[in-house]
């Protein structure tokens, strides 16, 4: 038996292509986050062409979703309770107020 390839997304440092409209679709499609193609086309269809501020934002907002899935650290951030993130703005507040 050979062994076979890690999984690009097992990789450190792994960020699929991204740098056109269609290869931003099978990002999505293939390594996004469940319902994020759909989100994005839905989003996409709402814009008008002429907007391309609109469109560069739509796009990088979707990036970014995508590399956050891919981050260990930012994956760890999404998983925490609401309980834990309110914990630590608390206390990150009363030591605030003690200085």
């Amino acid at each position: 038996m050979t062994a076979q390839p890690d999984h690009p997304a097992d990789r450190t440092g792994f960020t699929p292509p991204m740098g056109t409209l269609a290869e931003l679709r099978e990002t999505l499609s293939t390594w996004g986050f469940p319902g994020d193609r759909h989100q994005f086309e839905k989003e996409l269809d709402a814009l008008g062409l002429d907007d391309l501020t609109a469109l560069r934002e739509l796009a990088q907002a979707y990036r970014n979703r995508v590399r956050l899935r891919y981050d260990p650290q930012g994956m760890a951030a999404l998983a925490r309770s609401t309980d834990d993130v309110e914990a630590e703005l608390r206390r990150k507040l009363a030591e605030a107020g003690s200085r």
